[in-house]
């Protein structure tokens, strides 16, 4: 059974998603959510489906191996940051080398980067006149947005939509493709 361990930041749709959808996979399964804020949605999310979930300090991730220390013991397939804000470290990337991806809501490696997240991104969208929108899915290295491309989906941006609608386009693709590209990366490996 390949394992995945999911770290979120807010409300965890994208969490509930992935963890729905290997419910009842008999070769992959989510066993803990892990986040940075005591009081994110994700933790009830986790809960009622009967996933492991916490949260944890700068401390324990960034300037301790506590963090490292319990994923170690979860011994994780794959780490997917699912809405992570904080930057992952390096002594957790060096312990599970190709291990760690995250989805991110735009065509990296534009509009990419410290504070591009959620709906700074879509503004910048809007505020741009891009064309065209989408979905990174990429390996996480030392640097925010940087890692190798795994996948991308795209979608158009009409001249009349707001921020709001490139969120809910976008939204609607990482429902769509990012389980089913987390689960040909298990498969596959």
């Amino acid at each position: 059974m390949k394992r995945i361990v999911i770290f979120a930041s807010g409300s965890g749709s994208n969490a509930e998603n992935l963890i729905r959808f290997f419910l009842n996979n008999a070769h992959v399964e989510v066993t803990h959510v892990m986040t940075n804020n005591p009081h994110a949605k994700v933790l009830d999310r986790a809960k009622n489906l009967n996933i492991s979930a916490f949260s944890f300090n700068r401390q324990a991730f960034s300037k301790s191996d506590d963090v490292l220390n319990i994923l170690k013991t979860f011994q994780p397939d794959l780490i997917v940051l699912a809405g992570f804000l904080w930057k992952f470290p390096e002594h957790i990337l060096a312990a599970f080398p190709n291990k760690v991806i995250n989805i991110h809501p735009a065509l990296l490696p534009n509009y990419g980067g410290k504070g591009m997240y959620g709906m700074h991104v879509h503004h910048a969208i809007v505020t741009n006149k891009e064309v065209e929108s989408g979905i990174s899915i990429h390996y996480v290295n030392e640097h925010y947005d940087e890692g190798a491309l795994i996948f991308q989906a795209t979608c158009p941006v009409l001249p009349t939509d707001t921020a709001e609608n490139v969120a809910e386009k976008i939204h609607a693709l990482e429902m769509e493709h990012f389980p089913k590209v987390v689960n040909k990366l298990l498969i596959e490996k």
